[in-house]
């Protein structure tokens, strides 16, 4: 993917620009904006996340420390692996000694956390702007010092970040800092995942004392074989004189990357001494300076980042970092304030639960700042870390997509992108696998598409096909939301077609039965594989060809015939008399429940059903599963409150609804949110889409079809919620509020705003 270079100039207007949008911006930020930790939550402390679409890090307990950091489609494709995000040198540490050099005192990020050592504890994250800061007393020897840390990465320069430590000493004499840059050594062991059988995966993570289980507070199941890739780093230098670093490097067998750091030292206290440290894992600028009792001193560390097709190299990055020390912390600061008050501009408003609004507030940050608008990149289901390895499954298009569709439609933009941009190493895998058209992967590479299955679940690889249709829908849905006929020729019908060309490959017709049908799948309940029909694949498989056919007519293509045609004549398993679905062919015995049945109503899938037909759907597949408290992870949420409201029942809506509180999926202090409440596979995006949408398109009632924004359900209101409104939603280049309120008998009511149009 190629980007158009970053230019100063650029960057400083499109700052004023922001800067003067958020002129009026809130003096103070909202609750429902602010995740603090405590002294007591550090114990079972859940890292954060910063982000910006473009490259992520994590946080760390005292704010200073170093931690890992991803950039979008930055993969190491090492030779019997499979594909996964190289960890970009360590650039968050800034690290402090109260003492001189050979005076005994401990450096900060060196000594375990105690009350006894670090007292009056608080860290916060600042939703609102992407800030994370961290406050405490740190105690050494009889010496105190206040310290603050604060970081962001920039949203309104998206190859910026900025670390601030501001020390305030209870004594006079000299300390010392450090300014590194972390050169990660590769990851030992690594294992051939591309080959490996899951027995042999197992073993070899048994023989080198590893596990698969998740490690609490925060270390997910699968760490073991979810390490990062390596980044070989190829030059390393720094200037003592200019306070500044910089390096080139490359990530294993994959793209370049850049990074570059200016340190400022705080105005009228020159250091006594800055030297220049550098060996194999660590270069560093290491600073003594002399303070004195009760004054503040802050020291910012600016840095820059690139990769191949994303900015520069080295010496670009050193100019925007040294070009971003010129311009100050504070003014980055509020032109990250700014970009950040723009974006929540599009919000959702709950009044009357105040602990749900603070959850939407979480969920959509981790939305936002892990999409990049204007990008193609493809966004795994825990964004830029190294759960799932990065790879782009279906959740990125039934799942987070969907979320940001209405809310963010420049970011939800850059998913349907990475779909067209891929398509021909889709074809590539059809043509492989024996047929026509494109065959995405079910684990996509983030960064051109190819299949990055490990060989242990090579069957989902081949066979959990449902992934083709997801993706087709996903193109439709972005039309029809848009209108944009010149985006649909050129990027969305050419996924369009290729998908329906291998749906109309992959059925069978058969003569007996006379009807369609697929064969040889796994279901998205994965423990079915080999099975025949599995209703959710037909039935999106028979709207991903109609979704083709309507874009063909739609541009004056003349579509296949066939695919109409397979469309409905596509076997969907029904129960003896129709009362309702069945989650497969009848010749395949379902072990539980109704299977994947709630999937038929996923807001994006729309399936068109009598009402009799939904109620049974829901009698038999989901009120089971309430009713016994049955909770499915994080994924387990969109689908279940839809389909209360279709069938109107606002109790219901708001029990499913409410298990985002009780499943413990939702780890404290920063809300991250987890697949299961057991697996710590957090930053999971894919839970984070499932619950947006159960808000934008579940209580509302809402639906995107042909003829607009249409109010299919009537929209329902949990219990104590006076109101809910979707802020400033974008739909066909109208932007317009949506209010669900109460009348006086209390039932739910929706209408709609439009904004008047500028100029």
């Amino acid at each position: 993917m190629t980007l158009p270079p970053s230019t100063i100039a650029r960057a400083a207007c499109r700052a004023l620009l922001l800067l003067a949008a958020a002129a009026g911006a809130r003096a103070e930020t909202d609750a429902s904006f602010l995740l603090s930790a405590s002294a007591a939550d550090l114990p079972r402390y859940f890292p954060t996340y910063l982000a910006n679409g473009y490259f992520s890090t994590l946080s760390s307990p005292r704010g200073t420390q170093v931690a890992r950091s991803y950039v979008a489609g930055l993969m190491d494709y090492t030779p019997g692996d499979i594909s996964r995000p190289a960890s970009v040198p360590g650039w968050t540490e800034i690290d402090f000694n109260p003492g001189p050099p050979g005076g005994g005192q401990d450096w900060l990020n060196r000594v375990p956390m105690s009350e006894r050592r670090f007292r009056d504890y608080r860290q916060t994250l600042d939703l609102h702007a992407g800030v994370l800061t961290s406050s405490y007393h740190y105690f050494d020897r009889g010496r105190e010092t206040a310290i603050e840390a604060t970081t962001f990465i920039s949203e309104a320069a998206p190859h910026l970040a900025a670390s601030r430590i501001r020390i305030t000493p209870d004594y006079d004499g000299v300390v010392q800092l450090s300014f590194p840059l972390m050169l990660w050594a590769e990851h030992a062991p690594r294992f051939p995942l591309a080959q490996m059988t899951g027995p042999e995966m197992e073993e070899a993570v048994a023989a080198y004392g590893l596990t698969l289980e998740p490690q609490p507070p925060a270390t997910p199941d699968r760490a073991s074989v979810w390490y990062p890739g390596y980044v070989q780093v190829l030059t390393a230098e720094g200037d003592s004189r200019a306070l500044t670093l910089w390096l080139d490097g490359q990530a294993g067998y994959g793209a370049s990357m850049a990074m570059a750091v200016a340190v400022a030292l705080p105005e009228g206290a020159p250091p006594e001494s800055v030297t220049l440290h550098k060996d194999r894992f660590r270069l560093a600028l290491d600073v003594v300076i002399k303070v004195e009792r009760g004054h503040s001193y802050a020291f910012t560390k600016f840095m820059a980042l690139s990769r191949s097709g994303w900015g520069g190299g080295a010496a670009d990055d050193l100019e925007l970092a040294r070009a971003a020390r010129e311009r100050g912390f504070e003014r980055l600061l509020a032109e990250q304030r700014a970009a950040w008050e723009q974006l929540w501009q599009s919000d959702i408003v709950i009044d009357g639960d105040p602990r749900a609004q603070q959850l939407v507030h979480s969920e959509l940050y981790y939305l936002i700042a892990s999409a990049a608008p204007g990008a193609s990149w493809g966004l795994g289901p825990c964004g830029l870390t190294t759960c799932y390895l990065g790879h782009a499954f279906w959740d990125s298009d039934t799942w987070m997509f969907p979320a940001l569709l209405l809310l963010h439609p420049e970011r939800a933009q850059s998913l349907v992108a990475f779909r067209d941009r891929t398509v021909q190493a889709a074809q590539a895998r059809a043509r492989q696998h024996g047929f026509q058209g494109a065959m995405y992967p079910w684990e996509s590479d983030p960064e051109n598409g190819t299949d990055q299955t490990q060989h242990s679940a090579v069957v989902l690889a081949d066979t959990e096909i449902h992934v083709n249709a997801d993706v087709a829908i996903a193109q439709w849905q972005y039309y029809l939301a848009t209108h944009d006929r010149d985006w649909l020729r050129q990027q969305g019908w050419p996924v369009l077609r290729e998908v329906a060309k291998f749906w109309a490959s992959r059925a069978t017709y058969n003569p007996q039965a006379r009807r369609y049908e697929i064969t040889h799948l796994t279901s998205v309940a994965e423990s079915y594989n080999d099975i025949l029909n599995d209703t959710f694949t037909n039935v999106s498989a028979a709207r991903a060809l109609r979704c083709a056919t309507a874009a063909a007519r739609v541009l004056g293509e003349r579509p296949d015939a066939l695919w109409e045609r397979i469309a409905k004549q596509l076997y969907i398993p029904m129960a003896p008399g129709g009362a309702h679905h069945l989650a497969f062919d009848p010749s395949v015995t379902l072990h539980y429940g109704g299977g994947p049945l709630a999937l038929l109503f996923l807001p994006s899938l729309d399936l068109e059903m009598s009402p009799e037909l939904r109620r049974g759907d829901y009698d038999y597949a989901l009120r089971p599963a309430l009713i016994a408290r049955v909770s499915g992870g994080s994924m387990n949420m969109v689908a279940p409150v839809t389909a209360a409201d279709e069938i109107g029942s606002a109790a219901d809506a708001a029990a499913w609804f409410a298990g985002n509180f009780s499943g413990g999926t939702v780890k404290p202090p920063f809300n991250v949110r987890t697949e299961a409440a057991d697996n710590n596979v957090g930053y999971f995006l894919t839970g984070s889409g499932g619950f947006i949408q159960s808000l934008v398109y579940g209580f509302t009632g809402l639906r995107i079809r042909e003829q607009g924004l249409v109010a299919a359900y009537p929209p329902v209101l949990p219990e104590g919620w006076t109101s809910l409104t979707l802020r400033n939603v974008v739909f066909r280049g109208q932007r317009m509020d949506i209010h669900v309120t109460r009348d006086a008998a209390g039932v739910a009511h929706l209408t709609r705003e439009v904004h008047r149009q500028r100029g």
